[in-house]
């Protein structure tokens, strides 16, 4: 179904609903604008998604703060369009799962090595490959190597990252170079049920499948020489290591758990909505506080997840190159999430004011100065982690001042244009696997489906979506990474 309503251009990359439009609503009207950043070659698509509905709907949240927002990546999601971005006030607004999604803290690390591409012939990286393939298990329903008692997965939901480096799958150091040093210390282990506990135990350091990926990539450009030096990143043809997942089945219990309460507590608390999938309850409500606290519980799952999965990549080059992880200068050079909602400042005309920002398919980022920023990232802003589909490019930014007009927040990936099913129908996963051969990409799926179902066509252009960002101020780009070697879940 198409969008039929207004779209105007109000300024270069971006374009509006103004707060007038009313569409088939009869008794609801929307709070504020909604703005959606794109270039001029994109409006038609998006308009085909119908997304630009759902970034109207989101509008009409009881404590909406400021606009609502999506990113150039935009697609149709649950609730919110995925790539959509809102604030509600920390006092009288609202919280939604459909604004952070079922897979909570789907997010990106980078990993930095001394490497050249010249010290990498094609069959040294596959077999790269091929062991982070046996080392870290991937594909659906994967399974993790660790078994955890039910008191160590308290403790994971607990510590998050923190968890894993101190039982000796990373290095002291790595912490400070994830977002929210990879823990939410409002975590509450008595709000998460006990199916999502049984779902997330024999899941911990596994890749998942859909577009999660492990992949070696080499820089292919450098925008910003003083940024990327400031990242760790000194020349074109470096290597870099990029990991792409989330909190597995147990996040998505988690989202799955809550909704259902929370679609009472709409009821409950008499909140009239244009679309259930935006089931949501007050802040300070006993429903929202305790979706918070299993969802802080699942963000931490998640961050110690990749952490787990960073000491298996590192024991693979160790195995592989037969040199230590540390004189690989395998340092972690950033991680963010983008499926989360938190309580940060920001200024909203004028004044700091407190604010629950939720991301959904979109990524934080902050700039310069920004004390939640590394000190070693001060001067540049925080680091941004965009990856492109398979076979395609990703890119690394950095946050800016401009982009407080979106809650610090940028886009998150592509974005699909195609569904699963259809990509399915079309392609065949062994036929995507024989392109990116000759495109000098060796790939190692769990299941020649999920190659199939993330074919390149599936996607938006990454380089355009970035672009837009760029253009719009909101992050601004750094280097591009290309792939030479892809583990798809």
């Amino acid at each position: 179904m198409a969008w039929t309503g207004p779209l105007q251009k109000i300024k270069e990359y971006r374009y509006e609903i103004p707060s007038s439009y009313h569409g088939e609503q009869k008794n609801l009207h929307m709070q504020t604008s909604a703005v959606i950043y794109a270039s001029d070659a994109m409006i038609d698509s998006i308009r085909m998604d119908n997304a630009p509905e759902q970034a109207a709907n989101v509008t009409m949240l009881p404590g909406i703060v400021g606009k609502s927002l999506a990113m150039p990546d935009i697609h149709w999601g649950y609730g919110f369009p995925i790539g959509g971005v809102a604030a509600t006030d920390a006092d009288e607004g609202v919280v939604s799962p459909g604004g952070v999604g079922f897979d909570i803290n789907c997010g990106v690390r980078l990993l930095g090595t001394n490497l050249h591409f010249s010290d990498l012939d094609a069959k040294k990286i596959q077999h790269l490959v091929d062991e982070m393939f046996k080392n870290v298990p991937s594909g659906l329903g994967s399974k993790a190597k660790v078994h955890l008692s039910r008191k160590q997965l308290d403790e994971v939901l607990q510590m998050g990252a923190k968890w894993a480096v101190e039982n000796g799958y990373g290095w002291k150091e790595d912490v400070e170079y994830l977002e929210e040093n990879g823990c939410l210390r409002s975590a509450d282990i008595t709000k998460v049920s006990n199916e999502a506990k049984q779902r997330g135990a024999p899941q911990l350091g596994s890749l998942g499948a859909g577009n999660h990926f492990l992949e070696i990539q080499r820089v292919a450009e450098i925008y910003d020489a003083a940024a990327a030096k400031t990242y760790g990143i000194e020349n074109k043809d470096q290597i870099m290591v990029m990991i792409h997942t989330g909190s597995r089945g147990f996040g998505h219990q988690v989202c799955t758990d809550h909704l259902r309460v929370l679609e009472q507590a709409v009821k409950k608390y008499n909140i009239w909505l244009p679309d259930r999938q935006l089931a949501c309850a007050p802040i300070h409500s006993k429903e929202g506080q305790e979706y918070l606290a299993a969802m802080a519980c699942a963000a931490n799952f998640a961050w110690c997840n990749r952490q787990m999965i960073v000491h298996w990549v590192r024991e693979s080059f160790e195995h592989v190159l037969h040199q230590r992880a540390e004189d690989l200068g395998m340092s972690i050079v950033y991680d963010v999430c983008h499926n989360i909602a938190k309580l940060e400042e920001h200024d909203v005309d004028g004044k700091k004011r407190k604010v629950y920002v939720h991301r959904k398919g979109a990524t934080r980022a902050f700039g310069p100065d920004n004390p939640e920023v590394p000190l070693k990232y001060q001067d540049v802003g925080q680091p941004v982690l965009i990856p492109g589909d398979m076979g395609t490019e990703s890119y690394l930014l950095h946050g800016t001042k401009e982009a407080e007009e979106t809650f610090g927040s940028t886009c998150h990936g592509a974005g699909r244009v195609m569904s699963r099913s259809e990509a399915v129908r079309r392609y065949r996963g062994e036929h995507i696997a024989q392109l990116l051969h000759k495109k000098g990409i060796y790939a190692h799926p769990a299941s020649w489906k999920v190659m199939a179902e993330e074919a390149p066509e599936a996607y938006k252009d990454v380089s355009e979506v970035v672009n837009v960002t760029h253009g719009a101020g909101i992050s601004t780009k750094v280097v591009k990474l290309v792939p030479l070697g892809v583990v798809k879940g």
